[in-house]
């Protein structure tokens, strides 16, 4: 698929969704987060794994001891998977993959702590405009490589591991979950056109995983109902699962979530509201599973099973 080059224009603010239509009384679009970004990126340290097949791979890593936790614990692993052309924004792909404010103090604080690894696969933007070289199989090799030398680098202070992402990012931690079945503790695939098969689903399953698939029912670009509702009663059934599949994709402010470049995809942005914890700025959680949102899950899992 043709992706513009969102660095390059401004969003769209004036279209009306195609989705308004189903907005109920008192409900409202909004086109913009309300967490603060780029804030972060200079708490991340910039580094290449080699490999042959995909080209080296840039890779960035945020360690809580070196800002400041204490050195003598173990902290989990979150590893976060870009959307298609996010790679192509550098280091600003910590921000666009749903990484950024989880390196923040107060999720830092939330979780107890969290190394955090960003990898950015080797895009490039064709003439006409598609993208070529964003996750696939070849990856899944080099990306494992890149999470175990990390937790080789750092083996006092990791934990359990996690894999997250959104869109092609939500493809990619399925693939890993697939190829990699019993290596992560936690995952969530967010709204990902793929889904694996319902023998792969019941490995991963048996595995021991815990997963929240997050995907929103108006979703633009991965259909809702082509996507999941189809496999709904598979997903459902999964051990250690939660799915979050919302009517609506909110901002942090309580409105509709709308982001337009060319393209309307807000709802398919639910990275977004992941990104902001899944909490809403007066302090309500999107889902009741999740009172503490996605900070507050990883820590109650690695207190859990410590």
């Amino acid at each position: 698929m043709a992706l513009p080059d969102f660095s390059k224009i401004t969003q769209n603010t004036s279209d009306v969704p195609k989705w308004a239509v189903y907005m109920k009384k008192g409900e409202f679009i909004s086109y913009q987060t309300t967490y603060k970004s780029k804030q972060y990126f200079d708490l991340f340290d910039k580094y290449t794994f080699p490999c042959e097949e995909t080209g080296d791979i840039t890779y960035y890593v945020y360690d809580p001891v070196k800002h400041g936790a204490p050195a003598d614990k173990k902290y989990p692993v979150l590893m976060w998977l870009h959307g298609a052309s996010n790679a192509l924004d550098g280091v600003k792909c910590i921000m666009c993959c749903g990484a950024e404010q989880y390196a923040s103090p107060k999720y830092q604080q939330d979780m107890g702590g969290a190394f955090i690894i960003v990898p950015l696969a080797n895009e490039k933007r064709l003439e006409n405009g598609n993208i070529k070289g964003t996750w696939s199989e070849v990856y899944s090799a080099p990306i494992k490589g890149i999470y175990d030398k990390v937790c080789g680098d750092h083996e006092k202070n990791t934990g359990k591991r996690f894999v997250m992402g959104a869109s092609s990012g939500g493809y990619f931690t399925w693939q890993l979950l697939e190829d990699y079945t019993g290596y992560f503790d936690g995952a969530i695939p967010i709204s990902s056109a793929y889904i694996p098969s319902d023998a792969a689903l019941d490995r991963i399953s048996e595995s021991g995983v815990h997963l929240i698939i997050a995907h929103g029912r108006h979703d633009e670009m991965a259909d809702f109902d082509e996507c999941v509702a189809v496999r709904m009663e598979k997903l459902q059934s999964m051990k250690n699962c939660i799915c979050f599949f919302p009517e609506w994709v909110y901002n942090g402010d309580g409105g509709i979530s709308s982001v337009n470049y060319g393209i309307e995809m807000g709802q398919h942005c639910m990275i977004n509201q992941i990104q902001a914890n899944l909490i809403s700025d007066s302090g309500i959680p999107a889902d009741e599973r999740l009172p503490d949102g996605i900070t507050g899950w990883i820590r109650d899992m690695c207190e859990k099973e410590s």
